[in-house]
């Protein structure tokens, strides 16, 4: 079985990139899938987080407003730090069961989707890792569009992550998503080539 992570810059089209893997073959592990489980009521991640955070952090109907965790985070790096430690082992025992059930079922190829890779995990752990990429203007762009958020608060969200140079010095494989989908499938489909050359 081959193991590769797929990370990148937020709203660069990670994504989009791992649903074509999957449809190309690869088992997909995706850790903000995994966030969103564990973030439900009755979950411990979910009880963590608001013992930490406090209510402030809860919707009327119980689930936990992820705008509220984002203006937290993105104002307190401590908090931030907090909020990581409670979610980051959580989701890696979750992401390393299904990697087991992937391993027993003899998969051939497994891909991790794990946004904050160089931030908070272990790239040597993979057999390669893939980074997605597009430019400043491109992500905020799709972060205002596509999750609401305003440019100051899109702007902040990319400047808590690694800078793309940092993250691209340690890419196997680096795909740019500056242009079409139609660009950005002939991009994946050299690098899942390569995958499984």
């Amino acid at each position: 079985m081959r193991h590769y992570a797929l990370t990148g810059t937020v709203a660069a089209g990670k994504s989009t990139v791992a649903a074509l893997f999957e449809r190309w073959g690869a088992t997909r592990i995706d850790a903000d899938a995994i966030v969103r489980t564990l973030q439900q009521p009755g979950e411990p991640v979910h009880d963590q987080i608001v013992a930490r955070f406090g209510s402030e952090v809860v919707t009327r109907d119980g689930q936990l407003d992820r705008s509220a965790l984002r203006r937290i985070m993105l104002a307190d790096v401590d908090a931030r730090r907090d909020l990581e430690a409670i979610i980051h082992p959580a989701v890696e025992e979750r992401r390393h069961a299904l990697l087991d059930a992937a391993r027993t079922r003899n998969d051939a190829v497994v891909v991790s989707e794990i946004p904050l890779l160089f931030e908070a995990g272990d790239p040597s752990a993979f057999d390669g890792v893939i980074v997605v990429d597009a430019p400043v203007d491109v992500r905020r762009d799709r972060l205002v569009a596509d999750r609401g958020l305003s440019r100051t608060e899109a702007d902040g969200l990319m400047a808590a992550q690694w800078a793309p140079s940092r993250k691209r010095a340690q890419a196997t494989w680096i795909i740019e998503n500056e242009q079409s989908r139609v660009a950005l499938h002939h991009r994946a489909r050299i690098v899942w080539d390569a995958m499984n050359a």
